[in-house]
């Protein structure tokens, strides 16, 4: 292949690319054989502000690297600030060194997934938000129907932690969510026991009103 059908290929392809990706995508075509690879053809010129004849790279600075090898995805800023992603590919041949590079600036999309977050953004899940408060109830009412019984758990018998949900039926405090597995838990008893101690309790008051 001719230094001209390269550069014809090569043309075509950043042509095609141009359009197909949008006016985000500048394509350019570098003459990499001259150390300071300058431009011999750019689509979408706009993205680093250059033009046909430009020995800048795009990131504004004078084109002195020498390029042997293809380099994909790399982050590059413009001079104007815009964020870009950049590859540049080489093409060899007996008397020529091209280059095609493509550089998208993705720019706007960093504000859109800005957007995104602020729209998926919450603070805590509903379950926790809503149930809160009635979660942390329950524990300050097992605490203080522990003081009132007067005696740590590990020394309670059953006696004592029938007190105990008898002091938390008085306060209402099985109306809470999950009250029964959070006291069942905090007693070291099982739920059905909780179950059956709220039995007795309320077997106990019906006997004491008649």
């Amino acid at each position: 292949m001719t230094q001209q059908e390269a550069f014809v290929m090569l043309d075509r392809l950043a042509r095609g690319i141009a359009e197909m990706f949008g006016t985000n995508c500048e394509t350019v075509i570098n003459d990499l054989a001259d150390p300071l690879h300058p431009i011999l053809a750019i689509y979408n010129g706009h993205v680093s502000g250059r033009e046909v004849g430009s020995t800048l790279d795009v990131t504004g600075v004078e084109q002195d690297l020498y390029l042997d090898s293809d380099v994909i995805n790399l982050l590059a800023v413009t001079p104007s600030g815009q964020q870009t992603k950049s590859s540049t590919f080489s093409i060899k041949g007996e008397d020529y060194h091209l280059g095609l590079g493509i550089n998208y600036d993705f720019t706007p999309l960093t504000y859109a997934n800005r957007v995104l977050l602020d729209l998926m953004h919450t603070e805590v899940d509903f379950h926790s938000a809503l149930y809160r408060s009635r979660d942390a109830g329950i524990g300050e009412l097992f605490d203080a129907a522990i003081l009132r019984v007067g005696k740590p758990i590990r020394e309670m018998n059953k006696a004592d932690r029938l007190r105990v949900i008898e002091q938390l039926k008085s306060m209402d405090a099985f109306s809470y969510r999950r009250a029964v597995p959070y006291v069942a838990n905090h007693l070291g008893v099982s739920r059905y026991t909780v179950y059956k101690y709220l039995d007795e309790v309320s077997a106990k008051e019906q006997k004491e009103e008649h």
